[in-house]
């Protein structure tokens, strides 16, 4: 086959890189250049998408023996994922960029180009498992929990998902580090990155203010409706935030306070006790079936929130073309905006069955 590596400039898709080599596919790395001034992005061990990321690329296919490029895909990744970002913060909801750059970019943006090309496929250094089972893709966890990103690619289309390839998916962090460094790769010991690549110095509220502004509005008590402070935005919080919020007295049971809600047309942020976090209904859009398989009727799953943590079992069913979930647990800290993400929960409990974004929850 055709492949074409998306090689960030990590050890992981330096690593799955070289699985497609060594598996005899005719590989070529691209590197995309997702910033009209990559020299702003993080650097070092909390780096992505930067120059010195992209000089690792280099090195790493030249390692390989494979041809190399530079895609430019700054203009599309700032419309479709740093404005997305932005939106969804004004609009009260809390996204998660990985999740959009994996979905536009990686797997809509780049595979379309790919395709164009003569690829017949696309290999990433992400941690998921993929099989395809009669022309049917199945997507699950990959065997390191701990760096599993099946989340993440939940929200690609079985189209998608055909023509994806995920090379570490069976293996654990440790052993591919140690794969890379046999194989002479310079970036073996190369710190993870971490947080939002297009967020230099990590501040997202600086950051959003930036481009939003300042939009006042009160703090109140959902309880008593007591206006407790004031603020300089909705965007500058998510639920579930404790720190940050600028109220000087604690709850009257002594308790710190935690975001509950945010409504982002009369600029009012709504705290309370820890005890009004859990959350026993989701009401999602927007599903993405990878399988092609959507629920029929009520279906047990295991449902996640978040891309690390953020699990509990439920009961889901489609209605009207939109998704009702029925936690069994409680969930803390569920905003909208997020995906949900639902796994069979069978003795793997591993395999994606459907995700979509969170419109509300109750």
């Amino acid at each position: 086959m055709r492949v074409l590596a998306a090689m960030s400039g990590g050890v992981d898709s330096a690593v799955a890189a070289a699985r497609a080599v060594a598996e005899g596919h005719d590989v070529v790395g691209v590197h995309l250049a997702l910033s009209a001034k990559p020299g702003t992005l993080r650097t070092g061990s909390r780096g992505c998408c930067t120059v010195e990321d992209a000089h690792d690329a280099r090195r790493a296919a030249d390692i390989l023996g494979i041809p190399f490029y530079v895609w430019d895909f700054a203009e599309r990744f700032t419309e479709e994922v740093v404005e997305t970002f932005v939106g969804e913060y004004a609009a009260g909801r809390t996204p998660n960029p990985c999740v959009t750059c994996n979905e536009k970019i990686k797997f809509e943006a780049l595979l379309e180009k790919a395709m164009a090309l003569g690829f017949d496929a696309v290999c990433t250094g992400h941690y998921a498992r993929l099989s395809v089972v009669d022309g049917v893709p199945e997507l699950r966890r990959s065997a390191d929990e701990d760096k599993d990103q099946s989340y993440v690619l939940a929200s690609l289309t079985p189209e998608q998902l055909r023509h994806a390839m995920f090379p570490l998916g069976g293996s654990r962090k440790p052993d591919v580090r140690v794969e890379a460094a046999e194989r002479g790769l310079a970036v073996a010991k190369k710190p993870d990155s971490h947080d939002i690549c297009f967020i230099p110095d990590g501040d997202t509220k600086k950051f959003l203010e930036s481009r939003l502004g300042e939009r006042p509005g009160d703090l109140v008590d959902a309880e008593t409706g007591a206006v407790l402070g004031k603020h300089t935005g909705v965007h500058g919080f998510t639920i579930g935030q404790r720190k940050g919020l600028g109220i000087d007295a604690p709850a009257a049971d002594g308790k710190p306070r935690y975001v509950l809600s945010l409504e982002p047309v009369s600029g009012t942020v709504k705290v309370g006790s820890s005890r009004d976090l859990g959350v026993g209904r989701i009401e999602a859009d927007r599903p993405i079936w990878p399988s092609e398989r959507p629920l029929d009727g009520p279906t047990e799953c295991v449902v996640q929130v978040r891309a690390h943590g953020g699990t509990a079992p439920a009961v889901a069913e489609v209605l009207d073309d939109d998704v009702s979930i029925r936690l069994r647990e409680p969930l803390r800290g569920v905003a909208p905006g997020q995906v949900v993400v639902l796994y069979r929960p069978d003795t793997a409990g591993d395999l994606v069955l459907g995700s979509a974004k969170i419109a509300s929850t109750a």
